[in-house]
């Protein structure tokens, strides 16, 4: 990290310290710096000071504000991959994407050698060692460490009860419809850019093409050692 003001370097040096000085009045939660507090404690009250200019949604942080901006109204992804054609309204995906790109993963589990790409994820798996089962069918009351599974549980076991709407493009099948709406935005929307095959010359103009024609190189071993038979994927 560099910047030209001494004042950012200061800000950015936070990031690494577990130190956790402002404390909230209203729980037991503390954070690195004043401005995360006062949003933390915004939450609390329901304040909500950032409002859109464009329609009736306000939020609690700026940062809110700007990503809702971003994919309600102007629709911009200013932040883009050097690599292939992919681009992002916030910075955090970009960084997560750009991993699928290095191969990094740098959120390791310290119970066993799982290592993820991101935190969530990391969060979300450590669930399988602490037994933390979260969400509850509404149904049978059945408990569940992840969401997703939650979910197929509901279609297969209670499909009368949940409206089911089937993706007309793959085999996808979706509780709601507004999951819908974003499962075919995602993966089955034009791109008048095609996404590029770092591994061959394909070319795709839709995302769930794209991810499908991947799994056909998943277990190829490109990379050949000079020195010996040894062969890697990566």
């Amino acid at each position: 990290f560099t910047s030209v003001k001494l004042s950012s370097l200061r800000r950015h040096l936070k990031t690494h310290s577990d130190e956790k000085r402002h404390r909230c009045h209203l729980c037991p939660k503390a954070f690195r710096t004043a401005t995360l507090l006062h949003n933390h404690v915004n939450t609390h009250t329901g304040n909500k000071p950032h409002k859109c200019s464009e329609c009736d949604t306000a939020f609690v942080t700026r940062g809110e504000l700007s990503r809702h901006r971003r994919y309600k109204h102007t629709l911009e992804k200013p932040f883009k991959c050097t690599i292939c054609e992919y681009s992002s309204v916030e910075a955090s995906k970009m960084r997560r994407h750009v991993r699928s790109h290095t191969g990094e993963r740098p959120y390791p589990c310290h119970l066993c050698s799982y290592a993820s790409k991101d935190a969530y994820k990391l969060k979300r798996h450590m669930l399988t060692h602490t037994g933390e089962k979260r969400y509850e069918c509404y149904v049978c009351q059945a408990r569940f460490t992840q969401s997703g599974t939650m979910k197929i549980h509901m279609l297969q076991k209670h499909g009368e009860n949940v409206p089911k709407h089937q993706c007309p493009h793959c085999s996808t099948s979706l509780s709601r419809k507004s999951d819908l709406g974003v499962h075919l935005r995602n993966l089955h929307s034009y791109m008048e850019e095609a996404v590029k095959c770092r591994d061959c010359e394909a070319a795709f103009h839709e995302r769930y093409a794209f991810l499908q024609h991947r799994k056909t190189h998943r277990n190829e071993k490109r990379f050949k050692c000079a020195q010996c038979s040894c062969t890697c994927n990566q």
